[in-house]
């Protein structure tokens, strides 16, 4: 018999039917001679409550059904007597694929710690907070393409291993086949990169932008969405050293075009959330409790507000309020800042436009008054900043001054101001870190726990 998944079980209600359903046993109960297993196979946030008689042959087989087993069970699906639920499978055979040590096992019926969670990652995944986690990441990640896709951007591939540091931080991985006991050096002490594989120093790339604005110079409309690389020694819970980066890129357009596509993307993913996440959001709100399905549906249904950083500034420095971070013009928004405009100064999403161009990349176009660049940031409520983007800057001449005054090596990005040479045209895009946005969405305090295989300082065991 073909292999039924919970979820469809559970949806179609197909009272008297056979079925055949296989998973993990998560809890096994006895009462009045008959006994009640809760199976989980990952399909859904719920169980299915499989019922067992004495006189079932699938009976024989329960004492090695414990906790964690790995079994498929055959029976007739039945309407459940117990309150909440409304089916369940009266087993007649069950067959252990897995069994477990009982005394080994970690996962037990009892509340388990996120921190102990952590530590044994590889069997996270089958809790019900994991689950959920998961869950809405898969389907974040597919509305992600349903929206891009249905406005007529391409999905493209940009390259993991690089020569360029498109944020101009410096804090990235090097990738090399040197021999590590015999480095290579020039004169001036420095590594020479000449004899390794590409012939100089490439790295894991920190950003897909660069390259997705020359094809967005071709195809008119693109999108990233693959693994970005950052080696800052950032122990936090909101820094990874490893993520995922969603960036479109758009020809013929311009800041107000890249605050219309981040507002419009940022509420879709909200509403598909609630949508097809209903069971998950639930769970995690009780449980958590630090963001409700009711604040998503305010955020996807609530238009955003627009402010300068030069009004953002001014807010904040009228403020009654004691910030860790002064607040001058000049200096970057910290956390606490974007989190007090969000909560007490809009009480919304808030998009921020016109930063001061000493803080913000040198690919940015500068505006008329030659202090600010064309730049957005969308912030929204206890998180701050979840979306950064800016018009491009596409005059050549520009552009040349700009990264000669921060010392980014024109040579090595000729290729770069070619764009602006070979029929150049106004164009925006931004960045959204996926786990940041999961993080978000789920309300979890630690970014590690959104990704399956967190990739941190000193933290690379699974």
């Amino acid at each position: 018999m073909e292999r039924s998944l919970i979820k469809d079980v559970l949806a179609e209600q197909r009272f008297g039917e056979p079925s055949r359903v296989c998973g993990w046993v998560r809890t096994k109960r006895e009462s009045k001679g008959f006994v009640f297993l809760a199976l989980s196979d990952g399909s859904s946030q719920d169980t299915l409550q499989i019922i067992v008689f004495p006189e079932a042959p699938a009976f024989r087989e329960l004492h090695r059904c414990n906790t964690g087993a790995a079994i498929c069970a055959k029976g007739i699906l039945r309407e459940s007597p117990a309150k909440g639920q409304s089916i369940e499978l009266e087993a007649t055979d069950i067959v252990v694929v897995g069994e477990v040590d009982q005394a080994t096992y970690p996962l037990q019926k009892k509340g388990h710690s996120l921190e102990f969670l952590r530590e044994i990652g590889h069997l996270r995944p089958r809790t019900n907070t994991f689950g959920a986690v998961f869950r809405l990441r898969n389907i974040l990640a597919a509305g992600v393409h349903d929206f891009f896709q249905a406005r007529g951007f391409l999905w493209v591939h940009t390259p993991i291993i690089t020569s360029s540091d498109c944020e101009g931080a410096g804090d990235l991985f090097t990738v090399t086949t040197l021999d590590l006991r015999n480095v290579p050096k020039k004169d001036s002490g420095e590594v020479d990169f000449s004899g390794d594989f590409f012939g100089t120093r490439a790295y894991l790339t920190v950003s897909g932008q660069l390259e997705a604005e020359f094809l967005a110079l071709s195809l008119g409309r693109v999108y990233t969405f693959g693994p970005t690389f950052r080696a800052e020694n950032s122990n936090t819970t909101r820094h990874l050293s490893e993520f995922w980066m969603i960036e479109p890129e758009m020809a013929f357009a311009d800041l107000d075009d890249d605050i219309t596509l981040a507002e419009e993307f940022f509420r879709f993913l909200c509403r598909e959330v609630l949508e097809k996440g209903h069971r998950e959001l639930s769970f995690l709100e009780s449980h958590y409790k630090k963001i409700s399905c009711d604040e998503l549906r305010k955020l996807a249904e609530t238009p955003f507000v627009r402010m300068t950083y030069t009004d953002a500034v001014r807010e904040l420095r009228a403020a009654n309020e004691r910030f860790e971070f002064p607040v001058s013009w000049g200096s970057d928004l910290q956390s606490e800042h974007e989190r007090y405009l969000t909560d007490k100064v809009v009480n919304g999403p808030l998009v921020i436009t016109d930063y001061p161009k000493e803080i913000k990349a040198f690919y940015m176009k500068q505006n008329p008054d030659g202090k600010t660049v064309a730049a957005m940031d969308v912030l929204v409520p206890k998180v701050g900043e979840i979306i950064g983007g800016s018009q491009r800057e596409d005059r050549l001449d520009v552009l040349a001054q700009r990264m000669s005054e921060v010392g980014i090596s024109i040579e090595n990005l000729r290729w770069y101001l070619d764009l602006r040479r070979f029929g150049t045209v106004p164009h925006a895009g931004f960045g959204l870190g996926f786990e940041r946005l999961v993080q978000f969405v789920t309300g979890m305090a630690n970014i590690r726990d959104v990704i399956p295989c967190p990739r941190a300082p000193r933290a690379i065991r699974l």
